[in-house]
């Protein structure tokens, strides 16, 4: 807490550059039009020297360059520096336990997930082994591995592949085998969390997303959002204004 107090005034002067912090974890979200990244530059300036004048130091060994640009003519951009230091441009990250690709797709956070969920089934098997009560049994799969496919289930389910979901669903049908129990699929678990934390930012009108939570004149059903492709329908705002109207 006294660290997040501490960097508060650190934020971002322009509306088209976000800046995300979390405990000492910053990132810088900038949207690029028409080739122009001086505002966005300028943001990282910023921030380097805002570091400097509070007495903290930028980890540059850790601070890579990730670009999302879905035109079929990317323009080459210049490399990013901070403190005469030259942030690597990768294809993917890994932010606050999740797996984020340039391309938007899942698959490289799913393979983490599901090798992280599989070395936890054997302790599942273990409690089982030591004939623990069911009950107990299933409290430590949804503490220990549900959490563990669920992880931002809210951002990445709805964009994810036929394929990849039934990988997902196998591990839960294992653990079902195991404790011999039904388990709720991932499917009503990802339906749930995103109609409450849609309920939740409908309610919050300082929630920068509460704007599109827009009530048609009747007032019975919300505007649907207008996407123009796949990747946006399946995203969490038109979906969860799907579920509020279902």
């Amino acid at each position: 807490m006294l660290f997040s107090l501490y960097t508060n005034d650190c934020t971002s002067t322009d509306p088209s550059v976000k800046l995300l912090k979390f405990a000492d974890d910053t990132t810088v979200i900038g949207l690029i039009q028409d080739g122009d990244e001086s505002v966005y530059r300028q943001e990282v300036e910023q921030l380097a020297a805002w570091c400097s004048l509070n007495n903290l130091e930028l980890n540059t060994l850790k601070t890579v360059k990730m670009i999302v640009d879905f035109r079929r003519n990317t323009p080459a951009l210049p490399p990013l520096t901070i403190m005469n230091s030259t942030a690597p441009t990768v294809e993917s990250f890994r932010f606050l336990g999740t797996t984020i690709s340039q391309d938007l797709k899942w698959d490289t956070h799913i393979d983490s997930i599901i090798k992280k969920a599989q070395q936890r089934l054997y302790f599942l098997r273990q409690l089982k082994k030591f004939n623990l009560l069911q009950e107990l049994i299933t409290q430590f799969y949804s503490a220990v591995i549900e959490s563990v496919l669920c992880t931002s289930i809210t951002v990445w389910f709805g964009s994810t592949t036929k394929s990849d979901i039934r990988r997902l669903q196998r591990m839960v049908r294992t653990a079902e085998r195991i404790i011999g129990a039904p388990l709720p699929t991932l499917q009503e678990l990802y339906t749930s969390r995103v109609r409450k934390r849609a309920l939740k930012i409908n309610l919050d009108p300082s929630h920068p997303g509460h704007l599109l939570f827009d009530l048609l004149p009747s007032g019975r059903h919300y505007r649907a959002a207008i996407t123009r492709t796949a990747r946006h329908k399946n995203s969490f705002f038109p979906q969860a204004i799907y579920l509020l109207n279902s």
